[in-house]
């Protein structure tokens, strides 16, 4: 009621799925950084490094031609399909930690699903050229037609908005089951000890939901572009 009185309803609404789009993802950022910096202090008692959790899984999966390299940042770990390369953050490279094994471990699951053909993983990495384009030439045909007051233009933006959202939610099975196949091959190859495979868990389902919070902030977005074209027609 109060914001209604200086606002529209639509204007309300606007600003609402503004404020929850960015509550979304902070929040899914924050958990996943309070769990990654609980679990790097959680050490193994087997000792692996990340890097021994990688290369046990991949040899063990007939895949001791993939590569694992060690890259900058934190948590920038990825696995790359087309130079079959399992890149690994310093941290991670390195660590003997829960945090370590579970992001190694995903990192292969994305390596398993390669060998396999996994279909979700093949149209997601199909889509990435598709998204690159969207993803820039979205945004500038918002903001033309936001400034220029041109409608058709805003929604030509949030159709290529919505292949950036089909990407996202492509994503979702592609990283979870990642994720199963990671615990899966932790739990097969006794990397951790059985008291141990519950942070393991909870650390790879802290990283997944960071792609629900893409998907739901994704879909505000888009939503929050539809009232803006519908109250200029």
């Amino acid at each position: 009621m109060f914001l209604t009185g200086y606002y529209g309803a639509a204007d309300v609404t606007q600003i609402v799925l503004i404020l929850g789009a960015l509550a979304i993802t902070g929040l899914a950022s924050l958990y996943i950084k309070i769990n990654y910096k609980k679990f790097k202090e959680v050490l193994v008692k087997k000792k692996y490094t990340g890097f021994d959790t990688a290369r046990e899984i991949l040899d063990k999966n007939g895949l001791s031609d993939v590569l694992i390299l060690e890259v900058q940042g934190e948590l920038t770990d990825h696995y790359d399909p087309k130079k079959k390369v399992v890149s690994l953050s310093t941290d991670i490279y390195h660590g003997t930690s829960i945090a370590s094994v579970a992001v190694a471990a995903h990192e292969c699951g994305h390596a398993l699903q390669d060998k396999e053909g996994y279909s979700f993983l093949k149209l997601r990495h199909t889509l990435i050229p598709f998204v690159k384009f969207s993803s820039i030439a979205g945004y500038i045909a918002i903001a033309i037609s936001i400034l220029a007051g041109i409608l058709d233009l805003l929604w030509v933006g949030i159709a290529l908005e919505c292949v950036i959202l089909l990407f996202q939610i492509i994503t979702l099975p592609v990283e979870f089951n990642a994720s199963s196949r990671a615990l899966t091959q932790i739990e097969n190859l006794n990397i951790v000890e059985k008291d141990e495979k519950a942070g393991c868990k909870k650390m790879l389902t802290s990283a997944a939901l960071t792609y629900v919070a893409s998907v739901l902030s994704a879909l505000a977005q888009i939503f929050r572009l539809v009232l803006i074209g519908s109250r200029r027609r």
